[in-house]
């Protein structure tokens, strides 16, 4: 993107979910900045039929500008990716067109052809390395005009995991709770008391292999002791999330291409599997679903927490048997 003015095309490729994310709302958000009444049609790759971008990318009677999101562009079938990569060649300039791909082979055609149509690309690094969450919870901190000391980070980096969406999660927590302008090791192991004990992973287990007096009674405890909603949330969020990759994922790949693949350690894979037995795509919608209205409450929207939690793990549990 050059000055405030978005590239027609923009592609992001990355499988670090989070950061895919941010980045395409960072195009989204420069385009609405130079025209607020921008419409934004956000779109899923493997739902998009052929002639629906020439229908969205079409000139408006009114000179309106538009923004077209397609996440999950590996999705895109054959005659599509065709079609996109043509509008790549010839972009219309009342619309910005914000590719999202996890990189890899599939959907390679995409990739290639909207690179060499001149899209501009916007390349997303896989955290693996303890060292880059580190930079990640500090650069967290610092986009907000905070700071957080370096033994404070290793000990949230400790006791969150090395998830970044449960990073992000505490990471804002941890800013909307205290007034520190530099947050200290002792707030973090002060939010944190009782992570030892019980974990949103934890929690989230419970609920996805159908132990619902089990995970109730963890809740609670989690909650009495100091264990922050959000963070449950994002745990239970996490687990859908690896249940819904791991059922998605391509039936002819096993053990280490799979985990490859999914960017989970193998035993990660393998645990996943198991808890998969008694889930069918309905029943993983309702639940995914079920943890969103949540994440709205314990983030302000709702009165009760625990409530809004306890009520999730209910749905969780009753929808494990659906097909």
């Amino acid at each position: 993107m050059a000055g405030t003015d978005p590239a027609p095309v923009t592609l992001v490729v990355g499988e670090e979910e989070l950061l895919a994310e941010r980045a395409v709302s960072g195009v989204v958000a420069v385009a609405r900045g130079t025209d607020s009444g921008a419409e934004v049609h956000d779109l899923v790759g493997g739902k998009v039929t052929v002639g629906e971008l020439t229908q969205l990318t079409s000139p408006s009677l009114f000179g309106d500008r538009s923004i077209v999101v397609i996440r999950s562009a590996q999705d895109l079938v054959k005659d599509v990716i065709a079609e996109v990569v043509a509008y790549a060649k010839q972009p219309s300039d009342e619309t910005v067109l914000v590719l999202a791909h996890p990189g890899g082979v599939k959907g390679k055609a995409l990739v290639d052809g909207v690179k060499k149509a001149g899209a501009a690309v916007v390349t997303v690094a896989k955290v693996t390395k303890a060292g880059e969450r580190l930079d990640f919870i500090k650069g967290e901190f610092k986009r907000a005009g905070r700071g957080i000391a370096a033994d404070a980070a290793q000990a949230l980096l400790d006791a969150v995991g090395n998830d970044l969406r449960e990073l992000a999660a505490a990471c804002g927590q941890l800013m909307f709770d205290t007034e520190e302008k530099t947050v200290s090791a002792a707030a973090v192991a002060r939010y944190h008391k009782g992570r030892a004990e019980v974990t949103g992973f934890n929690v989230a287990d419970s609920a996805i292999e159908g132990r619902l007096a089990e995970a109730l009674e963890q809740v609670r405890w989690a909650l009495g002791t100091g264990v922050a909603p959000v963070l449950l949330v994002s745990a239970l969020a996490g687990g859908l999330r690896s249940l819904a990759k791991v059922g998605s994922a391509p039936r002819n790949l096993r053990g280490g291409q799979l985990a490859s693949h999914l960017g989970m350690p193998p035993w990660k894979v393998d645990r996943v599997k198991r808890q998969l037995n008694g889930w069918g795509p309905e029943g993983l919608s309702r639940a995914i679903q079920a943890v969103a209205s949540a994440d709205e409450q314990v983030k302000g929207g709702g009165a009760d927490p625990a409530y809004a939690l306890e009520h999730t793990l209910q749905v969780i549990v009753a929808s494990r048997t659906g097909r």
